[in-house]
């Protein structure tokens, strides 16, 4: 791991001295990264995949900084060790950019926290570096009924590097038409086999729903896509099936998958997974308790690589097709929304998947989870529909990368 030092110091002092006077922090930081003094003058020099901090040696340096902002990294990350009048600095310095709404941070003091934290930014700026170029397919229109869930394709690609890409339904219908049932008879016996059971579909619910995956799966070769959202509904009005199947295959190999061409939810499971490593289950909160804490949230589809077992049913809302009801295992679960038409608010919490529920009357997949926060949230603030939950507390890592992308936290 490189870590850059832009290095700010006054014209008193020389870059041989500058080692020589921080020579403790700077060789500490040594033993676990691989450490470049840049002086402010060469850090054009330095790449977008290269990872810097600011390095604020000497005090006196506070107009050099302003004058040479816009080659710094953002947030705004400086290492001051108080030598030199260094600290003071820093601390001017912050002020200065926190008037003018920019994150900051300073490193000071215990050099494992500074350690620490350098490995937090780094993740960050690794994960940030990693969404962009990533392309997002837009399977038909957004459902009508997702009125807050829009997104402002020029705005997320300037702030997140994210390309929204918009496909037409007609493009999967011929492909889905050239698909024969031969061609996916023996991926449609694998995935029923492994399932535990098979209930309202029928054999052909079956093929016609794989022949899908397979028409969404070429299409996002095609396009070189890392995430798609599709219209659900519209293809069971066009083509009797829904898509269920296919955004759980999708997800299972990798192309995070969403349903009823929700632009923010897929964001979030797109962003989630470059942070954490992790899929999630893209859910409706259907039921929640404000007493105990608990919601119930549910959907007609879940990656099965998510599940402990899953049975084949039908479609809840349509009692049609395929849909799919999985069973998570029970513990710490994530649950969080990226939402605003520029993707800069987002809600957070943790919570304890307790149990898999079978209410009849709310889609195929149900877990009920006890919140670690108050879920007032959901009835009096909420940033949108859909949430996503991941297996296991990333609470912190999320967080961070969201501050440090000046998100606003909804509570």
């Amino acid at each position: 791991m490189i870590v850059n030092l832009i290095t700010f110091a006054s014209f008193l002092h020389k870059q041989a001295s500058i080692r020589v006077s921080h020579e403790v922090v700077l060789s500490e930081l040594e033993k676990h990264f691989t450490v470049n003094l840049v002086d402010y003058q060469d850090a054009e020099q330095l790449g977008p995949d290269d990872f810097k901090l600011v390095f604020i040696a000497t005090g006196g340096v506070e107009q050099l900084v302003v004058q040479y902002f816009e080659t710094l990294s953002h947030p705004v990350v400086m290492l001051a060790d108080g030598i030199q009048n260094s600290l003071a600095a820093a601390l001017e310095l912050s002020s200065w950019l926190r008037n003018r709404g920019l994150r900051n941070e300073i490193l000071h003091g215990e050099v494992s926290v500074i350690v620490q934290r350098i490995r937090t930014h780094y993740q960050n700026f690794q994960a940030k570096r990693s969404l962009f170029g990533l392309r997002i397919g837009v399977i038909g229109s957004p459902s009508p009924w997702l009125i807050a869930s829009g997104v402002d394709y020029l705005l997320t690609k300037r702030r997140w590097g994210v390309e929204y890409t918009d496909i037409p339904l007609e493009r999967i219908y011929e492909l889905y038409d050239k698909i024969t049932d031969n061609e996916v008879g023996a991926s449609c016996a694998a995935f029923a086999s492994q399932a535990l059971a098979c209930r309202e579909a029928t054999p052909e619910d079956l093929l016609k729903a794989m022949r899908l995956y397979r028409a969404i799966r070429r299409v996002c070769e095609e396009e070189k896509l890392s995430a798609v959202t599709l219209n659900c509904f519209k293809l069971i009005e066009q083509i009797g099936t829904t898509g269920c199947l296919a955004l759980s295959l999708l997800n299972n190999e990798g192309i995070l998958a969403g349903c009823e061409g929700d632009l923010q939810t897929i964001f979030t499971l797109l962003a989630s997974r470059v942070l954490t490593g992790k899929v999630g289950f893209m859910a409706n909160p259907s039921m929640v308790n404000i007493h105990n804490h608990e919601i119930i949230f549910a959907h007609c589809t879940i990656p099965t690589k998510l599940t402990e077992q899953y049975i084949i049913r039908n479609h809840f809302e349509t009692n049609s097709s395929i849909g799919i009801q999985g069973v998570m295992p029970t513990g710490e679960v994530t649950i969080i929304r990226c939402g605003c038409e520029c993707l800069d608010e987002y809600y957070l919490s943790t919570g304890t998947l307790m149990e898999n529920t079978n209410y009849l009357k709310l889609c195929r997949t149900q877990i009920r989870v006890k919140m670690d926060s108050p879920v007032d949230y959901f009835l009096k603030n909420p940033i949108g529909n859909h949430h996503i939950v991941l297996p296991g507390n990333h609470e912190e890592a999320l967080n961070e990368f969201l501050q440090a992308n000046t998100c606003k936290r909804v509570e």
